[in-house]
Order: structure tokens, then C-alpha cells, then sequence
């Protein structure tokens, strides 16, 4: 203890243990309020994020990850040597389902793609297809939560939230943070791009589906831009009154905040949304001019005009309410979904690269989990967060690979496993954020949006 004592400068044991448990107490409350500054750890790849959220979760073995094996075991009950299953509605008397599609290799990278996304399958020479995720919840409700915020139980921030948090907003008269479902709400609603324990004003925004994506932006004309401002201004004076006595409360400063960008949205938002300058042959290219493509279409050209404003994180949902839930009947199910995604997001695509937006914008598509290679109510899939697939395009990834693998049934994920986590962990470090560094103090803790675990997919990036 000498040694230690004259290298510490105490004169007892008891007075060592005392300075050196206030240091590291000391770093430990240093780390804990560490705060993302806004602006980037490192160089970032990508501005924006477009993720396309294909809700209810799309078959990866039915779109991009063949499995030749599944004719051989065609009708049989799934091998032993797989391991023990537990699914969303159990095991029961399924058996082994093979796939119906063609599946054909593509482009110059020889991208495998089933005859279900023959548009998408002329672009895989511009995208990463990660065919190794996995996560940790069985149901929608919890797996749709966990791909937005990281955990299957409500609560914590989206990823979205956390790139608005980490990065500021990049511009004055928009939500850095844009949602947009298609016909109906999805299953758990707004705590999919909630702000959590993190400041209300980081929640995303929803737009609506139809030619009025942002409800009340017009005021009524009797109503003079002065007379709105000085409302504005007295609503602010009220709940700054309100404010200093009650200085904890993040939602009140969201809604001041929320007014303010209202107002600024009244011109810069109705042009944002104002598709009437796009050129039919624009509107074509995504699908618009088919009445079945044309809410996803809309929205996807949507999400080009944002990401060409400055939003930072726009997520598309298609087949909300868990439509490509596929429990019986995917043929008929996928064939639907399929249809209405595939022109589009190919669209958005061609689009994003045509106006030299696609090396800033990443595109993410994927699902809350996969499906089964067994059959469930004789023509349908199972759950599946085992092993499935996701794909990435622009923003700083490697163009025309495949990473990872699942077993030969595609149950379960075998090569470079990338847990939701790992995913969350890439998207920020293209944006130019550390997951590890990107924390907010909670409860007494540095919370980050990986929560204890994640690290980057170094094989999708460029």
C-alpha cells in the first residue's frame, strides 16, 4: 500500500478507498451526463433516412433468400437437428411449406430475387441485402415496437427520435421527423415514433394518407398571416407563464415548439406535400396512375420531396395493421403486397438516384420479423424473428452484395447474425452517430439507443 499511497498521495487505506471511490464515482456521473451535442461523431455517409416498413412481416424466403433444401423436406415435420420451436401460434401438425416463386439471379451483382419483386430486382446492383437478422419478440405489437425503438415493451425513443436528438434538425420549416402509414394505423399506434424519456418535441410527425397529408395547415382566409402570428405570440407568453413553474415538463415546451413550426409550415409545408408540380411521368414512375399502388406511391414520392427539404428520418409504413401478416393464404396475401410495394419503392429508387439524392439518402426496407418455412393453416407462414431479411440501398453502403445467411430451411439465422440492435447501430453510424456515444440521462442512467448491446454491420458499409 505504500507504493500506492505515495503514487495517490493519502496516508491510510481507508482514505484511499475514499478518493479513489470518488473518482470513479465522479467518471461514472461524467459518462452518465454526457449529452449528444448536435452534429455528427464522425463523417457521415448519409443526411437522410427512408424506411420503408413493410408491416407484418414479409416472407424472406419467399422474396430473397431461396431455400432449395425446403422440396427435399416438402410435407415432412421440421428436423430435430433445426432445435426446439416456440412460435407465435405453436408448432401444431405443420410441416415443411417450399416456396412457389422463381427465383432468379440479377443484375451484374447476381443478387437473387423471387418473381414477386420483379421491378426492385433491377436495382440490386445499388443494394446490400442482410440476410441474418434476427430479434427478440414473436408478436406484431412487440416486434414492430422493438424495430422503432429497440425494445418490445413501449417506452423508450424511436430511432428516428434519436437522430433528430443526435443531429438537430436540418431545416426551419419541417418536422425533422416524418411518419406516414397507408390505410390504416399501426398496431401500437404513435409509441412507434414516440420521443420516449426524451424530449416530446423528438417524436416523429405523422402525415395523413390522401391529397391533405398535414391536416389544418391552411388558416381560414378571414384569418391575416399578422393575426396568426400574434396568436402564436400570446398562446407562447401564456405557456411561458406556465413554463417557469413547472421547468421538468418537456411536453409543454414541445407544443410551444410544435406552434411555432405550424406557423412556419403554413407555406413551406403545402409546398412540401403539393404534388400538383411533379410531372405526370414523376407520378407514373411510382405507380400513381394505378389505383392500387397509388397511397403507397403517393407516399414514396412524398418521402423523396422531404428527404429533398432536409427531414432527416421518414418512415413509410405499407401494409399497416400487419398486412403482409400472412397466416394462411401467401400467395394471395404476398401477391397483393407485393404489387402495391414493388413500382413504387423501384420508382423511389430510379428517382432518389436520377437527382443525385441517393449517395445522402439511405434507404432501409424491411419488416418486424420473417416467416416460417413451415406451413401454418395449411397455406400460410408463422412468425419468424429467427432469421430474415432486410435490404439497404444508398446513404453509404456497399452496392450489389449479400450478407449473412440463414440454415438451409431459412429458419434460423447462422452467418453474421445482425440483431435489431446491430441494424439501429448501422443506420446511426451512417448518419454519422456513435450508438455508444448518442446518450441521454434517465432515472440515474446514460441510456442509448442500443440500450447494452449493438454494434455495426461493418460489411455493409462502402
Amino acid at each position: 500500500m505504500k507504493r500506492l499511497s505515495h503514487r495517490w498521495n493519502v496516508s491510510s487505506r481507508r482514505e484511499f478507498f475514499t478518493q479513489a471511490g470518488s473518482g470513479l464515482a465522479g467518471m461514472a456521473l461524467a459518462s452518465m451526463m454526457a449529452k449528444a451535442d448536435p452534429g455528427p461523431h464522425h463523417a457521415a455517409k448519409a443526411k437522410s433516412v427512408i424506411f420503408l416498413f413493410m408491416e407484418g412481416g414479409p416472407s424472406h424466403i419467399d422474396l430473397f433468400d431461396p431455400k432449395p433444401k425446403l422440396k427435399d423436406l416438402a410435407g415432412q415435420k421440421v428436423p430435430a437437428s433445426y432445435g426446439k420451436l416456440i412460435t407465435a401460434m405453436g408448432t401444431g401438425n405443420n410441416t415443411i411449406m417450399p416456396s412457389t416463386r422463381e427465383f432468379k439471379q440479377h443484375g451484374q451483382a447476381g443478387t437473387w430475387v423471387s418473381d414477386w419483386y420483379p421491378e426492385i430486382a433491377k436495382h440490386v446492383d445499388d443494394i446490400a441485402v442482410l440476410r441474418s437478422c434476427w430479434a427478440d419478440g414473436l408478436n406484431h405489437v412487440g416486434s414492430v415496437c422493438q424495430m422503432n425503438t429497440g425494445d418490445v415493451l413501449a417506452g423508450r425513443p424511436s430511432l428516428g427520435a434519436w437522430t433528430t436528438y443526435g443531429l438537430g434538425t436540418a431545416n426551419k420549416n419541417l418536422p425533422s421527423f416524418v411518419v406516414m402509414a397507408d390505410d390504416r394505423e399501426p398496431l401500437g399506434g404513435a409509441k412507434n415514433w414516440s420521443s420516449g424519456f426524451l424530449p416530446a418535441k423528438l417524436a416523429g410527425s405523422q402525415f395523413r394518407t390522401g391529397d391533405v397529408p398535414i391536416l389544418n395547415l391552411r388558416p381560414p382566409v378571414e384569418v391575416s398571416d399578422a393575426r396568426q402570428r400574434s396568436k402564436i405570440a400570446f398562446l407562447k407568453e401564456l405557456n411561458a407563464g406556465y413554463g417557469a413553474a413547472h421547468t421538468d415538463d418537456s411536453e409543454l415546451d414541445a407544443r410551444v415548439q410544435s406552434y411555432e413550426l405550424a406557423y412556419e409550415m403554413q407555406s413551406a409545408g403545402y409546398e412540401a406535400v403539393d404534388l400538383t408540380k411533379e410531372t405526370e411521368a414523376t407520378k407514373k414512375l411510382y405507380g400513381m396512375d394505378d389505383p392500387d399502388l397509388l397511397s403507397f406511391g403517393r407516399n414514396c414520392l412524398l418521402a423523396r420531396r422531404l428527404v429533398e427539404r432536409g427531414v432527416r428520418f421518414v418512415e413509410l409504413y405499407c401494409g399497416s395493421g400487419s398486412g403482409w401478416d400472412a397466416h394462411a393464404n401467401i400467395e394471395g396475401n404476398h401477391t397483393k403486397w407485393c404489387r402495391v410495394s414493388d413500382r413504387p419503392i423501384a420508382g423511389l429508387l430510379t428517382d432518389l438516384k436520377s437527382r443525385g439524392l441517393l449517395k445522402d439518402t439511405l434507404v432501409v426496407w424491411g419488416g418486424e420479423f420473417g416467416r416460417t418455412p413451415f406451413n401454418e393453416k395449411g397455406n400460410g407462414r408463422d412468425h419468424n424473428p429467427w432469421g430474415f431479411t432486410m435490404w439497404f440501398a444508398g446513404g453509404g453502403i456497399q452496392p450489389g452484395i449479400t450478407v449473412g445467411s440463414t440454415d438451409d430451411i431459412g429458419l434460423r439465422t447462422v452467418e453474421r447474425p445482425a440483431h435489431v440492435h446491430d441494424i439501429h447501430a448501422t443506420i446511426l453510424h451512417l448518419l454519422g452517430l456513435d450508438h455508444l456515444r448518442t446518450t441521454y440521462l434517465h432515472n440515474g442512467r446514460a441510456e442509448r439507443p442500443t440500450i447494452t448491446s449493438g454494434e455495426v454491420v461493418k460489411e455493409l458499409l462502402g
